[in-house]
């Protein structure tokens, strides 16, 4: 007798999005830059999210066509719905927008919405995407209603972006050391002053929702 076929593996269940809950999105931005040992940080903190929550662009140090790849699999593991960016993408509730290897992405606001601006230019702390490409346009056109959140990596790489957020009103949290692969870059933005909160990689989630109810 044959054995019955196996059930097909769920899919995350992505919550409806009300036209309403998208300005509440769009005023709230997150930010998250990493480097080594990010790619399964990201995956942590991103499976912990409803598929509703406040929409959050990436930089991850990563080759050209690695991060569509990388994109597309956590699209198809988490709730909110993840894609490589590309120029004018708009960051809204429920959606991840991860900068594609081999260019720099940029947070840009419009008509009371944020969208992203990727194009090609030279590395920036020797690397392309580059975290603080992200960051410091965060700082200028969001400022104090942006999160953002700085986790494992080696060198440098954001941590002047996150100290021109945190100058400019934002909240900003590093990953603690003991949870990191590589200490570098949370280490330089604490060192900056640049830091709110320091916690562990299973509580960014949380912490992530915990800024959205404030309103």
């Amino acid at each position: 007798r044959a054995s019955p076929a196996a059930a097909p593996p769920a899919v995350p269940a992505r919550r409806a999005v009300l036209p309403g809950l998208h300005a509440l999105a769009v005023n709230k931005p997150v930010v998250i830059g990493s480097s080594t040992g990010g790619t399964q940080a990201i995956e942590q903190i991103l499976l912990s999210l409803p598929g509703d929550a406040p929409g959050i662009a990436i930089v991850q140090h990563m080759p050209e066509k690695f991060t569509a790849m990388y994109a597309s699999r956590l699209d198809g593991i988490c709730a909110m719905r993840i894609k490589e960016a590309r120029d004018g993408d708009r960051l809204e509730r429920g959606v991840v927008l991860i900068a594609p290897g081999g260019k720099h992405m940029q947070l840009r606001k419009n008509g009371g919405q944020y969208y992203a601006a990727v194009a090609d230019g030279p590395p920036v702390n020797r690397h392309k995407p580059s975290v603080d490409v992200l960051f410091k346009s965060a700082a200028e056109c969001a400022g104090a209603d942006a999160l953002a959140i700085i986790l494992t990596g080696m060198g440098d790489d954001g941590a002047r972006g996150m100290k021109a957020l945190h100058d400019r009103g934002a909240r900003t949290i590093a990953q603690n050391e003991a949870t990191c692969v590589v200490f570098g870059m949370p280490k330089e933005a604490i060192g900056l002053g640049a830091v709110d909160e320091v916690m562990a990689i299973n509580q960014v989630a949380r912490s992530i929702l915990k800024f959205d109810a404030r309103g």
